[in-house]
């Protein structure tokens, strides 16, 4: 018998497909769902008799795991309680996206505990857990409304070709699954990127939409300096940042990227593209650096998620990001130690600008012994 097909193009309330998505999935039933990748095959993972009709479904192996489509990248150290700072930077940077991460998983003392046996043998059959935030807004409003992940596999069978339509997918598993959620075709068209993180290192295990170099840009730990305009104080601070790290690490600057470390800057009231101050210019190159490249940027809601440190020039900075996004307060902390600010040189005299790099190279070495220290005893920063 052929599943239900729903156009969700053609649907008058898409909250209804929702709700009855999430009633198939309590029901037991198989859900087809479409992704940024591919079309996806979904099951209760709260439901073993679901995922066991998800293998037959596949024709799969138990050996070879499904991946658990969580809600957000928050969720993901219930599932692997030991997840270190980069699996936790590739988890906030990627997701929603397409990456699976294969992360280490133990059952006595993570949320894979309180699944069935028989679905911790499909999902973590080898102390390890593939978890996915699939980039949809369809799927995610599902998984908001369930209770509990989803395994969650590609809609064909085991070794065939990837489905990227609802057509394929009801060719290849249509007799197997009980509804299918047309959104025309998928954005990618390739897999997601499955990515095995151990410790401070992580290895490919299939290609897909995220190529490799990406993955390791994504990985590295990031320091967000902030000031108003981003065009002297926190330019100043940044290139003084990224060459006293250099000289911490005896790495030249391409080898700090190879290590995993990014210094940017950004301006909470900064216009995109000006160029900095020419005072700042002149004191950065009595520094040994140059900034004339520099081109100003707002701190935006994805640079506060994807940083590590972010540190400010005034308290009224900080205060103004932790206001707005509380979430970001814990990794947010002035520049100057002791909670100084450093005040504004913009319009004054290139003394006055002198005096404001001086205070600045405090603060930077200060943060910059804390984060080479780190550094040599994990081979990497912590977040």
């Amino acid at each position: 018998m052929p599943p239900l097909r729903i156009d969700v193009h053609r649907t008058d309330d898409l909250r209804d497909v929702v709700h009855r998505a999430v009633q198939a999935l309590v029901e037991g039933k198989l859900v087809a769902f479409p992704t940024e990748t591919v079309y996806g095959v979904a099951a209760s993972a709260c439901n073993a008799a679901a995922v066991d009709r998800l293998l037959t479904a596949k024709n799969r192996n138990p050996g070879a795991p499904f991946a658990l489509a969580i809600k957000s990248a928050a969720e993901a150290q219930d599932y692997a309680p030991d997840m270190g700072p980069l699996a936790w930077r590739l988890a906030r940077r990627c997701w929603p996206g397409p990456v699976t991460l294969v992360l280490d998983c133990d059952p006595e003392r993570g949320l894979t505990g309180q699944l069935a046996e028989s679905v911790r043998q499909v999902v973590c059959p080898e102390g390890t857990v593939g978890l996915r935030v699939p980039a949809n807004q369809l799927l995610l409003d599902v998984l908001c409304m369930i209770n509990g992940p989803l395994a969650l596999t590609s809609a064909n069978r085991s070794g065939q070709a990837d489905a990227v339509n609802a057509d394929e997918v009801i060719e290849a598993i249509g007799e197997q699954i009980d509804l299918v959620l047309d959104d025309g075709p998928a954005r990618y068209g390739r897999p997601s990127t499955v990515v095995r993180v151990s410790g401070n290192e992580l290895k490919i295990l299939r290609e897909g939409v995220v190529g490799a170099a990406t993955l390791e840009r994504l990985g590295r730990y990031m320091v967000v300096m902030v000031c108003t305009g981003n065009t002297c104080r926190s330019p100043m601070a940044e290139a003084m940042l990224r060459k006293a790290l250099s000289e911490e690490l005896g790495l030249s600057d391409d080898e700090m990227d190879q290590k995993g470390v990014q210094v940017l800057s950004a301006g909470l009231a900064a216009a995109p593209g000006a160029p900095p101050s020419p005072e700042a210019v002149t004191l950065m190159h009595e520094h040994g650096v140059g900034i004339e490249e520099h081109r100003s940027q707002p701190l935006t809601d994805q640079l506060l998620r994807h940083a590590d440190l972010v540190l400010t020039m005034t308290r009224g900075h900080l205060h103004a990001i932790v206001q707005s996004s509380p979430e970001w307060a814990t990794k947010t902390a002035p520049l100057m130690p002791e909670g100084d600010d450093v005040a504004d040189p913009i319009g004054g005299p290139l003394e006055v600008y002198r005096t404001c790099a001086s205070q600045i190279a405090d603060g930077v070495a200060y943060h910059a012994k804390r984060i080479a220290e780190t550094f040599r005893k994990s081979e990497g920063p912590e977040s």
